[in-house]
This record gives structure tokens, sequence and C-alpha cells, in this order.
């Protein structure tokens, strides 16, 4: 039987990111998908071009739709927008207790555009790190929220961790997708375990929702009983698979960040 698995995040129309990413890598893995969207946003591959929040009391009636009536077995967390938001979601996980949240910070969009207004780093830090069983920030996302000036490189991503724990946070999963080199590293902690986690880096400029794509695809594993760091090791093979089907896509003009292929596996060979 598929797990339930809960989005709470804004909206890509082009499809790449946010809500729409997190359904198709649901059902890619095996999941039945859900979502109640915080924001609609107007973007593509070159970018966002407007944001527009939904209305925080809206976004509780959402999730209140989903837990009195279907059992959740795990909740991502992507784009929240507001420190409002932010809260109103704190409330209902505290309400409804999910068996796994894996939050992934969203403050900007590949394109480096803002999806977040001011106060949302502290709202999260100080009312989902305690509820969340993983957070999943970028290397930007670690900075801002765990108070670090400097930009942060490879050799910062343990102290990023060790900062976000302190901060509340019981496991961290600090990415690295951002940076150069023959592999993508990521840096996992939680209070019994560190560990750097290597994949191969694909080189295509379709990037557009990996972070999304990554956390999602953690959720699924986790609600379909694996271990965390079996889970996050499972959900970076599936990215990596996405990555490189991607090309084979044919989504947006030249110079912009095209989708991942979430439905890869799914595809036939002529």
């Amino acid at each position: 039987m598929s797990p339930n698995v809960l989005s709470i995040a804004g909206s890509d129309p082009s499809g790449g990111a946010g809500v729409q990413a997190d359904l198709k890598t649901f059902a890619a893995l095996r999941c039945y998908g859900m979502a109640a969207l915080t924001a609609l946003t107007a973007q593509n591959t070159q970018g966002v071009r407007a944001v527009h929040l939904a209305p925080p009391g809206f976004v509780g009636e959402e999730i209140d739709a989903i837990f009195e009536d279907v059992e959740v077995a795990a909740v991502k967390i992507g784009m929240l927008g507001s420190a409002q938001i932010v809260e109103v979601v704190a409330e209902r996980l505290e309400r409804f207790s999910p068996p796994f949240v894996v939050l992934d910070p969203v403050l900007a969009a590949t394109s480096g555009d803002a999806l977040a207004e001011g106060g949302v780093e502290q709202a999260i830090v100080e009312r989902l790190f305690p509820l969340a069983s993983l957070v999943t920030p970028n290397l930007f996302e670690a900075r801002k929220l765990a108070g670090m000036e400097r930009p942060l490189g490879a050799a910062d991503m343990r102290e990023a961790a060790d900062r976000l724990l302190r901060l509340g946070a019981k496991a961290a999963l600090v990415k690295g997708g951002d940076l150069a080199g023959e592999t993508s590293e990521d840096f996992f902690l939680d209070a019994d375990t560190e560990e750097i986690l290597s994949a191969p880096r694909v080189k295509t400029r379709n990037t557009h929702g990996t972070g999304c794509t990554l956390s999602s695809a953690i959720a699924a594993f986790l609600a379909r009983g694996a271990p965390m760091l079996e889970a996050i090791v499972s959900a970076k093979a599936y990215v990596t698979g996405a990555l490189k089907g991607a090309d084979a896509l044919r989504v947006g003009r030249e110079g912009g960040r095209g989708p991942l292929d979430h439905l890869f596996a799914l595809r036939v060979k002529a």
C-alpha cells in the first residue's frame, strides 16, 4: 500500500520546483502525494516574476482538511513565505504530530530570486526546527539560518550543521550541490552520526527544483519505512538519476535552468 505524503509548499507553474516537483517525486517513489499550497508564484526556467502568498488562515484550513481525513505518513515543508504562515504550519504540526517532517527552508529560487519575507528565518528556527525530523538547507540557507556572516564553502558545512543542531534541529543535511567539483557532497549530522554523502556531479544546466526534489524524496523514503540515513542516500541516488535524465526534456528557452526529469525511470527507450 502506498503511504500518503503531504507537501506544504508553493506552486511553480512551470512544473520544475515547488509542489509540482514534490508530487512528481512522490509518485515516482510509489507514494500518494498531497499538497497544501502556501503561495502562488509566476516563474519559469528564467526566474521568478511575482509571488502571491496564500492567507495564513487558508493554509491552516488546507492542512486541517488533509489531516482530519487522511492518514499522513510524512510531511515535506518547502516555501512558506512569511512568519505568519510559519506559525500556522507549526501550530498544525503540533496538533497532528505526523511521524516524519522534512523541512526544506526555501528562502530563494534556483535563479536567486527571493521567496521569503523578512523575519522568516527566525520564525523557522524558533517554531519549526523543534518539530522537524530533518532540515535540509543549501549553503546559502544554512548561512542565513545559522547567523553566519561569511559565504560558506565545503570546509564550513560541518560548522553550519553543528550550529543548526544547537539552534534546535534534530538532524541537518547541509547541501553542497552549488559548489564546484567532480562530486556533489552533502554533510549530515545528528546527535549520534556525522557523514559526508557524495554523488557524481551531473553536468547539466537543468537543475531547477533540485532542492525541492531531494527533500520530497527523503520524505517519501521515510514514509516507506527507511531509516534516516538510508532515506537520504536513496534520495540522493534518485536525484542523480533525475539530473541525468534532465537533458532529454525540452522545457524552457536557452539560458534558463530547466527542470529535472522526475519520471526518468518510467521513460521507455526507443
